[in-house]
């Protein structure tokens, strides 16, 4: 075993839990980071049209982004159980297969994207004075976006066999690139086009950097070909969770589309409580990672009861952890709203999401680290189908009537994403516990 591994079949539980969710959450922070300076760099030295064109394109980003990185997660699954089983000639042939299906999935990203970027955003209602620059950085960032699929599936490898310090040390570099090019790029006078470029540059950067580490690791030999039965098993366990979050980032693009009607001010203002809202979202997505393997390697080890003390001990953890960082950006909503922008309007309405949203994300626990149990254990469906009952359908629903009962009302728009969190919460707990009883009788 590699000195960068972490087996966690042993030992105690929380702190193993820790010890591979730390370097992940500063490696998701650091992601994070990077694209917030390019808010921030945008709205202070470009100007809030500028800026509402980044806060328009995040959910478009995301839509198809997030898509191949939630079949990622079928990978990680699929390589935790091999590594927990010790069995590496399947280890190996399951990390050709996953960059091999990533290399496909980077060809036809780039051309859905890059097509249809005019389109998606079109469809949001972008105002005039935002689309032409939306569009210049949908269509670049696109253009780049095989550096960023292939650091994200092999940090999954590399977190699957419990390394996750080397994909943060890659990201630190990347990070620091980023922001220096962000800066430099935009001082030359190319706006929001440089942005994005800086932004491809240091993704390539850091896909270049984890794949040799994959490769290294895996022991992978010269003869790659894709394993049909691994594929399948990948896209079993991958494609449910990448359709729900994409379909969820898809049915995000139509929630921006009720707030663009109230004008630039507030679509930047949405933008920065988005933003923000994501370091409130990081630690229990992390941990909700770190489920996700903690349970593929125990149960692939054949411990069912250690997993299952895992996802309790994660859980409690995770709701002590998250109601801390919702109550600071509560206290200091406004404080961080002129980060992004010191336009009197943009402050106003990113600290209103913010104080209306975050206290209610804390109910997201239950979502994530439930979830990140039933992933583990091969069950993604029905975490996809809960997800999108509460926060596409549901939430659509009720965007639809509220705007109808209520009009010109920003605050009730707002409040449709803590209205999907409390559904799914909900959802998610009751059906947990039908499947633990289900996986008892079966066995």
């Amino acid at each position: 075993m590699s000195r960068y591994e972490l087996n966690m079949t042993g030992g105690r539980i929380w702190s193993v839990l820790l010890a591979f969710t730390w370097p992940l959450l500063l490696e998701n922070l650091l992601q994070l980071l990077y694209y917030t300076a390019d808010s921030v760099i945008v709205g202070r030295y470009v100007g809030v049209p500028a800026l509402a064109a980044v806060s328009a394109t995040t959910h478009i980003c995301g839509m198809l982004v997030r898509f191949f990185n939630g079949t990622a997660t079928g990978a990680g699954v699929v390589i935790s159980r091999a590594f927990g089983a010790n069995d590496r000639e399947r280890l190996a042939q399951s990390v050709k297969t996953a960059l091999l299906l990533t290399l496909m999935g980077c060809v036809i990203l780039t051309l859905v994207g890059v097509t249809l970027s005019r389109f998606f955003l079109e469809m949001m209602s972008t105002p005039h004075d935002v689309i032409g620059e939306a569009d210049i950085y949908l269509t670049i960032y696109f253009g780049g976006i095989s550096g960023l699929l292939f650091y994200n599936i092999g940090g999954a490898i590399l977190r699957a066999m419990g390394d996750t310090k080397r994909p943060l040390f890659f990201l630190i570099v990347c990070s620091v690139l980023n922001i220096i090019l962000d800066l430099a790029f935009v001082k030359v006078g190319w706006g929001i086009a440089g942005v994005a470029l800086a932004t491809i540059t240091a993704q390539a950067l850091s896909a270049c950097l984890v794949i040799r580490a994959v490769i290294h690791s895996a022991g992978l030999s010269r003869e790659w070909r894709i394993d049909s039965e691994i594929a399948r098993e990948i896209l079993r366990i991958g494609l449910p969770f990448g359709i729900q979050m994409a379909v969820v980032a898809f049915s995000n693009v139509f929630v921006q589309g009720y707030i663009n009607v109230f004008g630039t001010a507030c679509i930047a203002g949405w933008g920065v409580y988005v933003k923000l809202d994501q370091y409130m979202m990081l630690p229990i997505q992390s941990m909700g990672q770190a489920v996700t393997v903690f349970t593929g390697q125990n149960l692939g080890a054949g411990k069912h009861g250690r997993a299952v003390s895992g996802t309790w001990t994660a859980l409690g953890m995770m709701l002590v952890i998250s109601s801390a960082i919702s109550f600071m950006l509560c206290v200091n909503a406004p404080l961080l709203s002129s980060f992004f922008s010191p336009d009197s309007g943009v402050i106003r309405y990113g600290s209103m999401f913010i104080r209306m949203c975050t206290p209610v994300a804390v109910i997201c626990c239950f979502n994530n680290i439930l979830a990140g149990y039933l992933r583990g254990d091969g069950n993604s469906r029905m975490p996809m189908i809960i997800t999108l009952c509460t926060h596409v359908f549901f939430r659509q629903i009720y965007l639809f009537l509220i705007t109808r009962i209520i009009t010109d009302n920003v605050y009730a728009v707002g409040f449709g994403y803590p209205a999907g969190w409390i559904l799914c919460a909900l959802s998610m707990t009751l059906y947990y516990f039908h499947w633990q009883r289900k996986r008892a009788l079966s066995h």
